[in-house]
């Protein structure tokens, strides 16, 4: 059986990848950029490594920091506006997922006429028809892998929607480690577990490949590795090298495979709760991958090997056990709240969730196990009570 592998930018990764930028910044003759970034980074300075040397070179550069995370409809809305007013030849994003999304949303539909809603993949009822505006894409953390993928998230309100197709993907993306050295270290943390999240859920998708799978483990290998001196101490060169490199891996794979079950139920906590993208997996992810365990425990197995522990002497079931205690120690030892009790989610919210996350059909359709309403609010209920439950056979 044939298979599609997409691995569409230029991409430049590695410390210091970030002097690449200019040449390919002239490769597209571009006179005048918009560069979408988070108001903190330009606070931080860290904007200056990309617009003083273009300046420098005689390029005009226009800074647009209307970003917030998890970025809301009418801020899509408006920067998309603002890039089609001014005509510009190229888009720069510079910062997480919500910069580098909505640098995607703003360089293919400056050149669609409607709104950015017409296009959202649920309730859509336009079509994009061509690529845009070039784009160049420099992530300054290590998780979302919005970089090398071709959708855009976009917060509805009670839950999220995407924007999908091909001509999403970035023209050029940079990946240079080096920029993620003042990150937070709850966002380390956050953005971290989201990669793992992608390369765990690409690795047990249906649709995953030979490709696929390679690239997702060697992912849970780096993350496993060095996620938590990442986020303990940021300064150190090799724990970032790790999660950038993890993190690029990840977002190769779940582009290519997908990602499933955990990102199905997290949107809508992100939408009405507004809790960070990587936070909601994070408190998903052994909760979800406990209740699917029977539907994938050699794959599992596979997962418990990759974060660096032996199974030699253990059988799938044993293994599978372990790899999602494992993935619980994980969440918990980069201190993010391991039930929905500790992001003040209340019981009485999990219907609500329920309802929204069976919507997203497209995501649902890669489980291992078809996960039914049903399912769907147990395993709410189980992150709810931190006691983690499989599916009943």
């Amino acid at each position: 059986m044939s298979e599609k592998i997409t691995f569409a930018p230029i991409s430049y990764t590695g410390w210091g990848s970030l002097e690449h930028l200019e040449e390919e910044v002239k490769r597209f003759n571009a006179k005048k950029i918009l560069l979408v970034t988070d108001p903190f980074l330009e606070e931080l300075g860290l904007t200056n490594n990309i617009v003083v040397p273009l300046e420098q070179a005689g390029i005009e550069v226009d800074t647009y920091t209307e970003v917030v995370p998890e970025p809301p409809l009418a801020i899509g809305e408006k920067v998309v506006a603002y890039t089609r007013e001014h005509q510009f030849d190229l888009v720069i994003g510079l910062g997480g997922g919500s910069a580098l999304d909505l640098t995607k949303i703003a360089g293919v539909l400056a050149t669609h006429e409607g709104k950015v809603e017409d296009y959202l993949n649920l309730t859509g009822t336009k079509k994009i028809q061509s690529k845009g505006i070039p784009t160049i894409l420099v992530p300054t953390t290590s998780g979302t892998g919005s970089e090398i993928t071709n959708i855009s998230v976009l917060s509805l309100e009670t839950t999220k929607d995407v924007i999908a197709h091909d001509y999403l993907l970035a023209d050029v993306a940079i990946v240079d480690p080096a920029l993620t050295i003042s990150l937070p270290s709850k966002i380390t943390a956050a953005t971290g577990v989201d990669a793992l999240t992608h390369a765990v859920e690409a690795y047990i998708s249906k649709f995953a490949s030979p490709i696929s799978d390679a690239l997702a483990l060697q992912a849970i290998r780096l993350i496993s590795k060095s996620i938590r001196t990442a986020v303990k101490n940021g300064t150190d060169k090799q724990a970032r090298s790790d999660m950038s490199y993890g993190s690029y891996l990840a977002g190769l794979a779940f582009f290519n495979a997908g990602v499933a079950g955990v990102h199905a139920l997290a949107y809508p906590i992100g939408g009405q709760f507004h809790i960070a993208h990587g936070d909601s997996n994070a408190v998903l992810l052994p909760y979800v991958m406990g209740y699917i365990r029977q539907s994938c425990e050699k794959r599992m197995k596979d997962i418990y090997e990759a974060m660096g522990f032996s199974a030699t002497n253990l059988s799938q079931t044993e293994a599978s056990y372990k790899c999602v205690i494992e993935l619980k120690r994980l969440v918990e030892d980069v201190n993010i709240p391991s039930t929905l009790k500790g992001f003040n989610i209340t019981e009485d919210a999990l219907e609500g969730l329920t309802n929204d996350a069976i919507e997203q059909k497209r995501i649902l359709a890669r489980s291992p196990l078809p996960l039914l309403k049903e399912d769907i609010y147990e395993i709410y209920k189980s992150a709810f009570n931190g006691v983690i439950i499989e599916k009943q056979k």
